[in-house]
């Protein structure tokens, strides 16, 4: 889906979790094209080697990293690998466990909120010191989801780790906006994603009529509002959860 409005991030840094495919993929390639120099974070070797070799001619701008967000020692290391100072961070990488409350392990729910939960912390603690020394202008968009607003049935521990996320992101907007930093979240619905073309096709038309648009997102539309979050035009917007689901919560 192409977009209108264009964006210049000429000379910014930009660190994407999560970048090896779906959305961070997305927002990692955006990104590029609108000419910053991106840093792919991502735990999967081949996935980083995949998503480099299909950025093409926009690589030559691009970094990747083998990192696991779980770990502050793996953050710290690619922080310190870093090449260019960072103006943007977006926190995107997480995983999912779905299952219903009776039948969760603890292992399943430590595993979502260690990945979707702390790893934002050790992300954004790690890259702190990289960050540039302007006083305006520095960004941190973490993606949440719109089941951390109201939860979902089978997502105790996703839900719990996006609503956390909301919580990290409006304390970190009022700790650090007279530093110079703007802190949002972006709370996707439903986005199409190779995750979800292996639903079944009954329930992903099930998911598209549950939408007032009558559609799955796509992968740009997040891409579009971390773009914009990120520019000069969204300089007064601060600790905000920004809703990117057509109407799926209305």
């Amino acid at each position: 889906m192409s977009r209108d409005v264009s964006f210049n991030f000429k000379d910014k840094g930009v660190v994407v979790t999560g970048a090896a495919q779906g959305i961070g993929w997305q927002i990692a390639r955006d990104f590029l094209a609108a000419g910053a120099r991106v840093a792919l974070w991502d735990k999967s070797e081949e996935g980083l080697r995949q998503a480099m070799s299909e950025l093409k001619d926009l690589s030559k701008s691009a970094q990747s990293f083998i990192v696991d967000i779980t770990d502050r020692e793996s953050c710290a290391k690619a922080a310190a690998a870093l090449t260019f100072p960072v103006h943007v961070l977006i926190n995107n990488a997480g995983i999912t466990r779905d299952k219903t409350f009776a039948k969760m392990e603890a292992s399943d729910y430590e595993a979502v909120l260690d990945t979707n939960l702390l790893g934002a912390f050790h992300v954004t603690k790690s890259l702190m010191p990289y960050f540039v020394t302007d006083t305006a202008g520095k960004r941190i968009i973490n993606i949440s989801s719109v089941v951390g607003r109201y939860g979902n049935f089978g997502q105790t521990n996703y839900a719990a780790a996006k609503a956390g996320i909301i919580g990290f992101t409006q304390s970190l907007a009022k700790e650090w906006g007279r530093k110079g930093f703007t802190a949002n979240a972006v709370a996707p619905g439903y986005i199409q994603t190779s995750m979800v073309e292996q639903i079944p096709a009954e329930i992903r038309e099930k998911m598209a009529h549950a939408t007032p648009l009558g559609r799955l997102g796509a992968t740009t539309d997040i891409a579009n509002m971390c773009l914009y979050l990120a520019s000069d035009a969204a300089s007064y917007i601060n600790g905000a959860v920004l809703a990117v689901d057509g109407g799926l919560v209305i």
